[in-house]
């Protein structure tokens, strides 16, 4: 069974976490290919302190904090967020210059198996300096913010995701979902990401 963590802090686009965390949630469960008895996945949710409040007020308390939760294996980074005219950051935007964030980040990254950022959590990625010499995607509305957090990084906007290896990267939102279902695909084959599609009645992966 691999852990997935999903990083989640105020201000969060709720499909980011919940789309990736439905996906993970779910695999394995209803093709009765789970190795052991269990579910090839366990997943919970970190923040830096709880509780924590999502787009349009949904209000979520975090499984664990930055400072005690098991190791990931698989770190799912969401997005979400923006700048208010008066200049202030909130979301991701104001997370990719946290260094609580930045350094949870960056420990929990060299450890895991597989990196998954969603819609603008590639930011954070990139201000960690996680993505120089690599490519990657984002909400085609935040290029010009990833360029100045990712100014080594080859941006492909036109991409639902990235992959890179070990960091994979998706574009906005509903593009977490596609990834996710990629990752199921890559570490436990097609079958399994469709059969978990097909449940979800996700028709985009199908």
């Amino acid at each position: 069974m691999r852990n997935v963590a999903i990083l989640l802090f105020n201000e969060i686009e709720v499909l980011d976490f919940a789309g990736p965390f439905e996906v993970f949630g779910v695999t394995g469960r209803q093709s009765g290919q789970t190795r052991f008895g269990e579910p090839p996945f366990r997943v919970f949710t970190v923040a830096e302190r709880g509780p924590v409040y999502a787009r349009n007020g949904l209000c979520i308390t975090p499984t664990y904090l930055l400072d005690d939760h098991p190791q990931a294996d698989v770190l799912v980074i969401p997005g979400g967020g923006g700048i208010h005219p008066d200049g202030t950051r909130y979301g991701s935007r104001r997370e990719m210059n946290n260094p609580a964030v930045l350094n949870w980040v960056k420990r929990q990254a060299e450890q895991a198996e597989i990196v998954l950022s969603v819609c603008t959590g590639s930011m954070i990625l990139g201000r960690a300096g996680l993505l120089d010499g690599l490519a990657a995607t984002t909400h085609y509305k935040a290029l010009e913010g990833m360029r100045e957090a990712a100014p080594n990084t080859e941006l492909r906007p036109t991409e639902r995701w990235v992959d890179n290896g070990k960091i994979i990267t998706s574009a906005g939102i509903s593009a977490g979902i596609d990834a996710s279902l990629y990752v199921v695909s890559r570490l436990h084959g097609p079958d399994e990401a469709t059969e978990t599609a097909r449940y979800m009645q996700y028709d985009y992966w199908a």
